[in-house]
Order: structure tokens, then C-alpha cells, then sequence
């Protein structure tokens, strides 16, 4: 996954916020990456309504 990439939220891992939830089934934008705890990489993904936060890369898929 590249930055610039659209990417649709398809699935949350673990529990979130009801704001975050409703990221669910929406379209947004790569905008960088975050460090994760232990080793992994999330992916910040900024949304039409220009608020962003991170996935998990297994949560969301790349919209052709």
C-alpha cells in the first residue's frame, strides 16, 4: 500500500470508538504511516469529511 492509494475500510480488528466504526464500508486516502505497538505498521487514512486515523493494513483494501 502506497500513500496516495484510495483504500475502503473493510473490517476492525479489535474494539473501537463509535466514530472509528463508522469508518466501516467508507472510502479514504492514504496519508502516511504509524508505528504500531511491537513490530506492526498501520496505515493513517484520511476520509472526505478530512477526518483520518489508522488501520491496521488487514482491515482495509485497495479501491481500484
Amino acid at each position: 500500500m502506497e500513500i496516495g492509494q484510495r483504500v475502503k475500510v473493510y473490517r476492525l480488528r479489535d474494539r473501537v470508538s463509535n466514530a472509528i466504526a463508522q469508518k466501516l464500508g467508507k472510502v479514504g486516502t492514504i496519508e502516511g504511516y504509524k508505528v504500531t505497538d511491537g513490530m506492526g505498521v498501520g496505515v493513517v487514512v484520511k476520509f472526505e469529511d478530512n477526518s483520518a486515523t489508522w488501520f491496521f493494513e488487514d482491515e482495509i483494501k485497495v479501491v481500484q
